[in-house]
């Protein structure tokens, strides 16, 4: 089993239907947000308990996902 399916969870009733790690209240987008900024993974689990430093690779490799795509094209608007 991968890491996405084992830690990333979609459930309507946690953060509005958000990505989530493991159903916990820590959205999928507020830990890439930390990344981005520069915050290290060992600072994130530090300020952050409940994560565990496979959620971080879960939340890169569902972010890698996201972005693969076989084209894109230009929508120009009417």
């Amino acid at each position: 089993m991968d890491l996405i399916s084992e830690r990333i969870t979609i459930n309507p009733q946690v953060c509005f239907g958000k990505p989530t790690i493991r159903n916990l209240r820590y959205p999928v987008e507020m830990l890439l947000d930390l990344l981005s900024a520069g915050m290290r993974p060992e600072e994130i689990l530090e300020d952050y308990p409940d994560l565990e430093a496979e959620d971080i690779t879960a939340c890169l490799q569902f972010a890698a996902k996201l972005v693969r795509v076989k084209s894109i094209h230009k929508v120009i608007a009417a």
